[in-house]
C-alpha cells in the first residue's frame, strides 16, 4: 500500500413484523455497511414497514440508468430510480477520460451493475483501459464492483481502506444469483484502496483538474468528494442523495449538515449525488433540510423520554416521506438518539437499530398502540 500524506406499505401482523425485524437486525449491517456480504440478496427486502407517503406533495420523479457527459471527458453514470423501486445498492459512479485511459469514481455494487458501467464507458471512450478508480467511502455498493477494475490502481481515504479490509473474513466467495444484479457465477473478492490520502488529492487530465477532497466525517467517516473546478461539477458520493432517503447508520449527522453548508458556500452548479439523478445545489439543500427537520422532530421525542422506535413511528416528514426509501428513518432516528446522548460512534449501532426496528414495525402493524 502506498500511503499518500498531501496538503491538507403492506401492513404485517404483528408476529411478522417482529420477525422482519430480527432479519433486519443483522441484514441491515450486512447490506449496508461496507463488509458482510448478502448485499445483492437483501438489499431489495424492505428492513421496516415504509411510512405512508403524504398525498399533500408530488410524488418524486423517475430517472433511467445512462451514462451521461457532463463537459468534456466528464462522464456521470446514473442508475435508475424513483418512485416504487428500491434505491438500497443502486449507486451513481464518475468518469474522467485522459489520453490513454480512463478515471472511474466509485466502482458500484455488484458484478452486472459494474460490468454495464464499464462497457458503457469503453464504449463512450473507443475501449480506452481503467488505470484508477477512487472510491468515495467504505460502503459495499460504492467498492464491491472493485475487482472488476484491476489492475487498476484503487485510491481511497485511509478510513476507507480499514473499513473495506474489515469485510473480508464475512464475505463469501461467490456471489448469489439476482436478476440485474449477479449471474451467479461470479467469484467475490474484496479490494480495498491500495493507495491512500489523507485529505486532498490533485489529477490533471490534460485540461481538467480533478480535486479529491476529505470531508468526514459526514455519511461516514471517510467521505471523499470529486470537486472540478473548471466546471463548476461535483461528485459528491454519498454526501448527496436526492429524492432518496440517506442512510445515517455510519454518520456524523452534524458533520454531514456542516458538509453540505460547506458545498452550497462553493462556486458548483452541478453535482452527481450517490443515488438519484443529478443536480444541484438546491437539491442538496432539500437534503439537507430532510436531517434539519428529523433532528428537530427526533429530539422533541427524546427530550420527552420516546423510545426511538416510537419516535420513528411518530414522526411524519411531509414531502420527504414520498422520497424512496422512507422505511431508513427507522436507522436514521437511533442514530440521532445516539448523538444526542453522546454515544455515538463511527460504527453503526446495530442492536440499537434492530429493537427499534421491532419496535416500530409493531406499531406500525397494528400491534402496539403509538404511546
Amino acid at each position: 500500500m502506498t500511503n499518500l500524506r498531501l496538503s491538507t406499505p403492506e401492513r404485517l401482523t404483528r408476529r411478522e413484523a417482529i420477525g422482519r425485524a430480527a432479519f433486519a437486525g443483522a441484514g441491515i449491517a450486512s447490506a449496508l455497511m461496507g463488509g458482510p456480504a448478502k448485499l445483492a440478496a437483501q438489499a431489495g427486502l424492505p428492513a421496516v414497514i415504509p411510512p405512508a407517503g403524504d398525498d399533500r406533495f408530488p410524488k418524486v420523479p423517475s430517472w433511467k440508468t445512462e451514462l451521461r457527459k457532463l463537459a468534456p471527458n466528464v462522464y456521470a453514470y446514473v442508475q435508475r430510480g424513483g418512485p416504487g423501486l428500491s434505491s438500497a445498492g443502486i449507486s451513481n459512479a464518475g468518469l474522467i477520460v485522459g489520453d490513454d485511459h480512463l478515471m472511474a469514481i466509485d466502482g458500484l455494487g455488484a458484478p452486472l451493475q459494474t460490468k454495464a458501467f464499464i462497457a458503457a464507458a469503453g464504449q463512450a471512450t473507443g475501449g480506452k483501459p481503467f488505470r484508477r478508480l477512487i472510491n468515495t467511502h467504505h460502503h459495499a455498493d460504492h467498492v464491491s464492483g472493485n475487482q472488476y477494475f484491476l489492475p487498476a490502481e484503487i485510491l481511497g481515504h485511509h478510513y476507507c481502506r480499514q473499513e473495506v479490509l474489515k469485510s473480508v473474513a464475512t464475505t463469501p466467495h461467490m456471489w448469489e444469483k439476482r436478476e440485474g444484479w449477479a449471474d451467479g457465477t461470479e467469484e467475490r473478492k474484496v479490494v480495498p484502496p491500495g493507495t491512500t490520502f489523507e485529505d486532498k488529492l490533485t489529477y490533471y487530465y490534460g485540461d481538467t483538474v480533478v480535486e479529491f477532497r476529505f470531508v468526514g466525517p459526514a455519511h461516514t467517516w471517510g467521505d471523499v468528494m470529486a470537486y472540478l473546478p473548471q466546471h463548476k461539477l461535483l461528485f459528491a458520493g454519498d454526501v448527496a442523495f436526492f429524492y432518496v432517503a440517506p442512510y445515517a447508520h455510519n454518520a456524523s449527522v452534524p458533520g454531514w449538515l456542516a458538509t453540505i453548508d460547506k458545498i452550497l458556500a462553493m462556486d458548483v452548479e452541478t453535482i452527481v449525488p450517490g443515488h438519484g439523478p443529478i443536480g444541484g445545489k438546491q437539491e442538496l439543500a432539500e437534503m439537507g433540510e430532510y436531517f434539519r427537520l428529523l433532528q428537530r422532530e427526533a429530539r422533541k421525542r427524546f427530550d420527552a423520554g420516546m423510545s426511538p422506535g416510537r419516535a420513528a413511528a411518530d414522526i411524519r416528514l411531509g414531502r420527504f416521506d414520498n422520497w424512496v426509501g422512507p422505511e431508513r428513518i427507522v436507522m436514521n432516528t437511533v442514530r440521532l438518539y445516539n448523538e444526542f446522548k453522546g454515544t455515538a460512534v463511527p460504527d453503526m449501532d446495530v442492536e440499537g437499530t434492530r429493537e427499534a426496528t421491532a419496535e416500530y414495525n409493531a406499531i406500525k402493524s397494528g400491534g402496539v398502540k403509538p404511546s
